[in-house]
């Protein structure tokens, strides 16, 4: 049985007696409670119902904190004297994962197979056969009629006729000098 549960804005799957590194968990408390997000049993049945779920705890132990690796951050612009340095290393908690409880899941083999054997006894075989009347009709098509083809609006057409491009003139325009008259 597997689980998926959020712990510090991240999600991690989870399995009972995994050790798991989440971030930093302020508080004394010894055993931390999670509620997960999707419970997958050993029979491999996904539960993600959340009126199900609210009731699942994943539980788990403290084992203690660390640190991340360290992470240099340098920011630098040129020709302006501008640089920053800093630093960065994150804190994390060490946990274990002690149990993932789904209430109504636990049940014995042996009441398991009781239950399974009595249902597959007492359960008469039937075929109900489908009738036509199960079936829903297809809706007939009914084919248009040229005047209600020609009542239904067709959109504008575009205009065919093209704008000339506008363009900006790099010297203005000079009227030509009038042509000299014959005698």
């Amino acid at each position: 049985m597997y689980a998926i549960i959020r712990a510090g804005g991240k999600q991690a799957k989870v399995q009972s007696g995994d050790v798991i590194d989440i971030e930093r968990v302020k508080g004394d408390s010894e055993e931390l409670s999670f509620s997960p997000l999707l419970v997958v049993d050993d029979k491999g049945t996904a539960v993600s119902d959340r009126s199900v779920l609210a009731n699942a705890t994943v539980t788990a132990k403290v084992l203690g904190e660390s640190q991340g690796p360290k992470i240099d951050i340098y920011k630098y612009k040129n020709k302006t004297g501008y640089s920053r340095r800093q630093g960065h290393r994150q804190k994390y908690t060490r946990i274990e994962i002690t149990g993932i409880e789904m209430p109504g899941a636990v049940k014995s083999k042996a009441k398991a197979a009781a239950v399974t054997t009595e249902s597959v006894e007492t359960a008469p075989k039937t075929e109900t056969p489908k009738t036509e009347a199960a079936i829903p009709a297809a809706k007939p098509s009914t084919p248009k009629t040229a005047a209600a083809k020609a009542q239904t609006p067709k959109p504008a057409a575009k205009p065919t006729t093209k704008r000339a491009a506008a363009k900006s003139p790099s010297k203005p325009k000079t009227p030509k000098p009038p042509a000299p008259e014959e005698k």
